[in-house]
């Protein structure tokens, strides 16, 4: 047995009728498709590897303690690999307002917390694989882990060569309510102790002023956002939109390599600008001002990779919507998030989450409950920016072109958005509420309109050497 992390947790608690705290993606491939009998073989012979993919989520008796991951002795394979097929002609487009209704359904949260869709039919004798796991069990890192181990690195190598099946897989006895509330209280009066280490593990001495002064002051510039009233912030409904943008990595490269900063700069200039145009589309005054982005930062060791879980904590930047140059907003970034990367600031959030393994899950529950419907105006979005494999993988032969990824809303965020790199690409996922954003389009074409304005900004021969530079 396993038990959730407080953050982990969380995710859980957050989850509501309009607030699916799933994470997803939307894999193409090249043709022919396999069929769904053959996906499914594919995804058994991962399962040994992540147990956690067979196991459902079990509460504490009294909220004693956070719940714990056991066997489902109900699990069969088929009730979470599924089949669809688009109608002639099979677009893009249509693929996207599939998968978005998908991803986007509630997960049954008696169940293990993920599904997958094999989706053919799609134009060009292509198809698509369509994910969805719950935030309570799996983060971009881990995610994009499980991707790595389906798919093969060559199209000749066979995904999982064996001369036999595998044994079948026999589920755990689930522990009795006397069992978790017994181990529940021993882990409570230990509790205080593992928190502190955590803490003194967590925060470097030199940084734990200006860490928790940071984390402190996110609190002042909400109430400045309060005061902004750009409609990013607010009640959300049930149903999702989704956006997809494409550019090329090399041209991405060599704008940072030419104007300086990083690709996480470059990126987060042309979210900057998407969202400049679609206030301005709205009427906002945007003149001087910034929009506030939470952007998860790693934690994951290098030896923790293909655990699932969450190992994330969080920077807070604010992105230079008031800016029209977009070079401007490009320098503006990279010298703050310079800033940030010496703050401490991540390692304050971390080490906050580390002090909620002083609570017991009950307030642990109570507290997060409060949190997510109480009006919340701390920042109005999320950025974050996962790299993916970065060449061409392989499912049963067929070769994976394009990768997008999901990322859910929450917490009165109406727009999230998530960027994954791939084989020289990068992908831009936009998450809207179809209620309140209708008009997400906007955002989207407003980031692919950033970035190419970025990338004519840059000398053709800068471009021509990150190409080489990849290829050398």
């Amino acid at each position: 047995m396993q038990r959730l992390s407080p953050l982990d947790a969380s995710f859980l608690h957050l989850e509501r009728d309009v607030q699916q705290l799933n994470v997803g993606s939307a894999l193409v491939f090249e043709g022919p498709a396999p069929t769904h009998a053959e996906v499914c073989r594919a995804i058994e012979a991962l399962l040994p590897q992540f147990p956690r993919y067979r196991q459902h989520v079990r509460s504490v008796p009294l909220g004693l303690a956070l719940p714990i991951w056991v066997d489902d002795p109900q699990f069969r394979l088929h009730d979470h690999v599924g089949h669809r097929r688009l109608r002639p002609p099979g677009t893009d487009d249509a693929l996207r307002r599939l998968a978005v209704r998908l991803i986007s359904q509630p997960l049954d949260l008696r169940r293990p917390l993920w599904h997958t869709w094999l989706v053919t039919g799609l134009r060009d004798g292509r198809f698509a694989l369509v994910n969805t796991n719950h935030h309570a069990m799996i983060d971009g890192i881990s995610g994009s882990d499980i991707i790595s181990v389906l798919l093969s690195p060559t199209p000749r190598t066979p995904l999982h060569p064996r001369e036999a099946p595998p044994p079948p897989w026999r589920p755990a006895p689930e522990p009795t309510e006397a069992r978790l509330a017994l181990d529940a209280m021993v882990e409570l009066a230990s509790s205080p102790l593992r928190a502190v280490d955590r803490l003194a593990r967590a925060l470097r001495p030199q940084a734990l002023p200006t860490s928790v002064a940071e984390v402190v002051g996110m609190a002042h510039l909400g109430e400045q956002l309060a005061h902004l009233e750009l409609g990013l912030n607010g009640p959300i409904g049930p149903r999702r939109d989704w956006r997809w943008v494409r550019a090329d990595l090399d041209a991405v490269k060599a704008v940072k390599n030419h104007h300086g900063g990083t690709v996480n700069d470059v990126v987060l200039a042309a979210v900057a600008g998407g969202f400049r145009s679609l206030l301005l589309s709205r009427g906002r005054l945007v003149d001087g001002r910034s929009l506030r982005t939470m952007v998860p930062v790693s934690t994951r060791h290098a030896d923790e990779h293909g655990t699932l879980g969450n190992r994330v904590s969080a920077v807070f930047a604010d992105l230079p919507i008031g800016l029209a140059d977009p070079l401007d907003r490009l320098h503006a970034i990279t010298s703050q998030l310079d800033a940030l990367k010496n703050s401490g600031t991540a390692l304050g959030v971390d080490a906050l989450l580390g002090a909620a393994d002083l609570l017991p899950g009950r307030l642990l529950a109570l507290g997060v409950k409060t949190w997510a419907h109480s009006p919340q105006r701390t920042f109005s979005t999320v950025t974050t920016n996962v790299p993916g494999p970065r060449t061409p993988l392989y499912l049963l032969g067929r070769r994976m072109t394009d990768l997008y990824p999901y990322i859910p809303l929450g917490a009165e965020l109406r727009v999230t958005i998530g960027i994954a790199s791939y084989a020289g690409g990068l992908a831009w996922g936009v998450t809207g509420d179809r209620d309140s954003v209708p008009d997400l389009d906007v955002l989207s074409d407003g980031i692919e309109q950033s970035i190419t304005a970025l990338v004519s900004l840059t000398p053709p021969t800068n471009r021509s050497e990150a190409r080489h530079a990849r290829n050398s």
